[in-house]
């Protein structure tokens, strides 16, 4: 898939409304466990993670579509309530991807990843068991570091959406 240049793009860190948004800016990064292809989704300022296992070239061609829907998801299995799922969907805005990185968030994308190869594979046969909401889940609900302050990814962003 071809990720068009950083000038081809509106800002990332722009809502539907143009402004920067409490929810836009995540990182994604590919990896491959088991030999599938897999996406790590990480929210830049809670670290909240999404996992999405197995991906074929057709559903990365919809890469925005299944971030939407696995994000709403597991924010209502994490116990939020309807009106505040509903907000965050409209606040969330569309996928708009570029080329910027930030360190802080690849370290701490690097660490679920290997929570993921070394945690959670272990107890499974095949990447492909993992429960894409249950693993979100699991992987919120640790502590994880942000600029030298510890946070809960879990409650940080329900804090953002509870406020939205």
């Amino acid at each position: 898939m071809r990720i068009p240049s950083t000038g081809d793009l509106p800002n990332p860190e722009a809502g539907p409304d143009g402004q920067a948004g409490p929810l836009s800016s995540w990182h994604a990064h590919l990896l491959t466990l088991d030999r599938r292809q897999c996406v790590l989704f990480c929210h830049d300022v809670t670290r909240y993670v999404l996992f999405l296992p197995g991906l074929r070239a057709p559903q990365l061609a919809e890469l925005g579509r299944w971030h939407r829907d696995l994000f709403l998801a597991v924010l209502e299995a994490q116990g939020l309530a309807h009106h505040h799922i509903a907000n965050a969907g409209l606040t969330l805005g569309p996928l708009q991807m570029d080329r910027n990185t930030d360190r802080s968030v690849l370290a701490s994308m690097n660490r679920v990843a290997g929570d993921l190869q070394f945690g959670l594979l272990r107890k499974t046969a095949n990447v492909m068991e993992l429960d894409p909401i249950r693993t979100s889940l699991w992987l919120n609900d640790r502590p994880c570091t942000v600029h030298k302050k510890w946070i809960w990814p879990d409650k940080a962003l329900r804090e953002i959406v509870e406020a939205l």
